[in-house]
C-alpha cells in the first residue's frame, strides 16, 4: 500500500479496492427469502425457540477459548444454523443439531378446496345447473317453457363471470324457425330469468317423436357467443297439461344427428281450419296464423304471405292468397277461402299450402309449405278425412311447414 502525503487525495489501486470488497472464504449458496420466513399452516412450532438448550451434563466452555477457536466461516454457520432451528423445525435440519431433533406432527388431511376455476358448482358438473319447468298445453297445442335460473355456471369472460342466456331448439328439425331464447343478464354465474318462452302449434304427434334441446350460452359483443352447457328433454316424458319441473346439470354439448333429411327441415307452424259446407257446397279453408317462421330477411324477420291451391287444377283457378304482413314471423291472418266442389270429389284432391316472404324489387323467397290430402301422412292426413268424415264441422289443426314439397311447383 501506497503512502500518501499530508493534503494529498487518497488514492487506491484496483488491486487495494478488490482486496477491501472481495471478502475471502468458501463460496456458500445464497439462501432465498423465502428459507427465512417459511408458513407455518398453524403458527411458529410450540419447541422452536431462539437456540436449543444444552444438555445439563454438557461440560461448559470458557467462552473466551471457544471465541478463539472460531472462525468468520465458523460464525456464519452458526448463524444460519440459529435460523433453520427456529424456522426449521417442521423440516429437516441442515445440520446435525446437539439435542433431539423435535417430533414430527401427524399430517392433517386437505381440507376441501374450492374448484380450481375459482366458481362455485355443485358437486355433478363443472358447468353448473339450471332449473326450469315444462307445460304442454294440449287444448291450445302450445308448449310452455319457464326457464327460472341457473346456478355455478362457468365463467367464460376475462372477469371471471359471464353473460348468459338461455336456447330453445325442438329436434329433429332444429333450424331458426323453431328457436326461442331469453334475455341476456350481465357479469354473472348464478343468473336468474323467471322467462317463459311458448312454441305454438305442437301436436301430439311431435310430443311422442320430439326432443327439446335446453342451452346455456354467453353472449358476447365482439366475436361469437360461447356455448356453456345443455340439457335435452324428450317431450314423451310429459303428461299433457301437467307442468313438470326440473333441475340439471349441464353436460357438454352433444351432437346432433346429421343423418336427418335436409328436404324436411322445419321453416315454421301454420294452422289451418277446414270445413266442408253443404250450404255453400265448397270447402272452405281457413289460414288462421303461423308461428316460429324462419327469418328470410337480413333484419331477422320475414314480411310473410300464404298461398292455397286445390289440385289437381286443370283450370289453374284456385290459387288464393292471403294479405302480407311486414316484419313478423309470428303473422295472424284470420281469412278464410272457399273452393266450390262436391263433396264426393274431395277423396281425389291435395290441398296445397304454401307460406313466402315478400320482397321489393325481386323474387319473393319461399319459406315453407305443408300438403293435405289422401297421400298425406299422420296428421295431415288425420286432418283431411276428419273433414271429409264430418260435414259442416270446423276442423282446425297445426301442422308443421317444411322447405321442400314433393311434386310442388315452388314459383311464386
Amino acid at each position: 500500500m501506497t503512502l500518501r502525503r499530508r493534503g494529498e487525495k487518497a488514492t487506491i489501486s484496483i488491486q487495494e479496492h478488490m482486496a477491501i470488497d472481495v471478502c475471502p472464504g468458501p463460496i456458500r449458496p445464497i439462501k432465498q427469502i423465502s428459507d427465512y420466513f417459511p408458513r407455518f399452516p398453524r403458527g411458529l412450532p410450540p419447541d422452536a425457540g431462539p437456540r436449543a438448550a444444552a444438555p445439563p451434563d454438557a461440560p461448559a466452555r470458557p467462552a473466551a477459548a471457544s471465541a478463539g477457536r472460531r472462525s468468520p466461516s465458523d460464525g456464519a454457520r452458526d448463524d444460519d444454523e440459529d435460523v433453520d432451528q427456529l424456522f426449521g423445525a417442521y423440516g429437516a435440519s441442515p445440520g446435525p443439531s446437539p439435542g433431539p431433533s423435535p417430533a414430527r406432527p401427524p399430517a392433517k388431511p386437505p381440507e376441501d378446496e374450492p374448484d380450481a376455476d375459482g366458481y362455485e358448482s355443485d358437486d355433478c358438473t363443472a358447468l353448473g345447473t339450471l332449473d326450469f319447468s315444462l307445460l304442454y298445453d294440449q287444448e291450445n297445442n302450445a308448449l310452455h317453457c319457464t326457464i327460472s335460473k341457473a346456478k355455478g355456471l362457468k365463467p367464460m369472460d376475462h372477469n371471471g363471470l359471464a353473460d348468459p342466456y338461455v336456447k330453445l331448439h325442438l329436434l329433429p328439425g332444429a333450424s331458426k324457425a323453431n328457436k326461442l331464447r331469453t334475455k341476456t343478464l350481465r357479469n354473472t354465474l348464478n343468473p336468474t330469468w323467471n322467462e317463459t318462452l311458448t312454441y305454438y302449434g305442437i301436436t301430439d304427434e311431435d310430443m311422442i317423436r320430439k326432443t327439446l334441446r335446453i342451452s346455456v350460452c354467453d353472449e358476447d359483443k365482439f366475436r361469437h357467443n360461447e356455448f356453456i352447457g345443455e340439457t335435452r328433454v324428450p317431450l314423451k316424458k310429459l303428461k299433457a297439461n301437467h307442468t313438470k319441473t326440473f333441475s340439471v346439470c349441464l353436460e357438454k354439448q352433444l351432437p346432433v344427428d346429421k343423418t336427418e333429411d335436409k328436404s324436411l327441415e322445419e321453416r315454421g307452424r301454420i294452422l289451418i281450419s277446414l270445413k266442408y259446407s253443404s250450404q255453400k257446397q265448397g270447402l272452405l279453408v281457413g289460414i288462421v296464423r303461423c308461428a316460429h317462421l324462419a327469418a328470410m330477411d337480413a333484419n331477422g324477420y320475414s314480411d310473410p304471405y300464404v298461398k292455397t291451391y286445390l289440385k289437381p287444377d286443370v283450370d289453374k283457378k284456385s290459387k288464393h292468397k292471403t294479405a302480407v304482413k311486414k316484419k313478423t314471423l309470428n303473422p295472424e291472418f284470420n281469412e278464410e277461402f272457399c273452393y266450390e266442389i262436391k263433396h264426393g270429389d274431395l277423396a281425389k284432391k291435395t290441398l296445397e299450402v304454401t307460406v313466402w316472404d315478400y320482397d321489393i324489387g325481386k323474387s319473393n323467397d319461399f319459406i315453407g309449405g305443408v300438403v293435405l290430402g289422401i297421400n298425406a301422412k299422420g296428421e295431415r292426413l288425420k286432418h283431411w278425412f276428419d273433414c271429409l268424415k264430418n260435414k259442416d264441422k270446423r276442423i282446425e289443426r297445426w301442422h308443421t311447414l317444411t322447405s321442400e314439397l314433393p311434386g310442388a311447383v315452388l314459383s311464386d
